[in-house]
């Protein structure tokens, strides 16, 4: 194998990632996080104005690079910064959502509040008005209680830590999957959805469109985007409980 210095450095991280899937050599696996930190670093500054120390976050950059590596099967013919982008920006967001919590909130509430915040105001744009509660759970096709938990964890979200730009950059990957399930997971449970659902969960999660993009692309409204997605990550959570995954 080509050894660091001789080749350029994608051929021998290529080289280098095919050989540690067989071999799994700890000394090998530092010579390629080493070599792809810049992926880690990148993937830190783009939360560098979040108020945390640069440092720290790329310590958690680094984690999710880490974790990246150790799924990355070189046969799937996808390049490896490809692959560990998501992976790290998730570990990142996942930082900032764990250490935002001023109180213990149910899960669930954690994964609808983004969701059921964006319905409430799609719907006051829409009639002018705040929405009934019983008027978003409609639209989102859950139940009042399920509005109810999502708007009493609004309540327990320290937003003063985080100033209001940088607040709307991260709130605005709080929705999608990746903040509270594991990539690989999601993949293996994919395939029990229904081929639409299917189709705009991919869209969102992996291919990082907006709602509104993912309307574009299959033909319907944002606001059935939002729909199809909030009873899609309903039965990937269902599906999960079930599988224990």
């Amino acid at each position: 194998m080509s050894q660091p210095g001789q080749t350029a450095p994608d051929v021998w991280v290529d080289d280098a990632l095919k050989q540690y899937a067989q071999s799994r050599d700890l000394k090998l696996r530092d010579q390629i996080l080493e070599r792809t930190d810049w992926l880690a670093v990148r993937g830190a500054r783009r939360f560098s104005d979040s108020g945390e120390p640069f440092d720290d976050l790329v310590q958690v950059a680094r984690l999710g690079l880490f974790k990246a590596l150790d799924r990355f099967d070189p046969l799937l013919g996808v390049p490896f910064g490809a692959y560990a982008t998501p992976t790290v920006l998730g570990e990142l967001r996942r930082h900032f959502r764990d250490h935002t919590w001023s109180v213990h909130v149910p899960r669930r509430a954690k994964d609808l509040r983004p969701v059921v915040n964006t319905a409430i105001q799609e719907l006051s744009a829409s009639t002018g008005r705040s929405p009934k509660v019983d008027e978003v759970a409609s639209h989102l096709g859950i139940t009042v209680e399920a509005v109810l938990e999502a708007m009493d964890a609004n309540a327990a979200y320290r937003a003063h830590s985080l100033d209001p730009a940088r607040s709307a950059h991260i709130a605005s990957s709080d929705s999608e999957v990746e903040n509270w399930m594991n990539r690989d997971v999601v993949g293996k449970l994919l395939d029990q959805l229904p081929a639409r659902e299917r189709k705009v969960i991919f869209l969102r999660f992996y291919e990082e469109l907006s709602q509104a993009q993912i309307a574009e692309a299959i033909g319907t409204s944002q606001v059935h985007v939002g729909r199809i997605l909030a009873a899609s990550f309903q039965k990937l959570r269902q599906l999960m409980d079930q599988s224990n995954v």
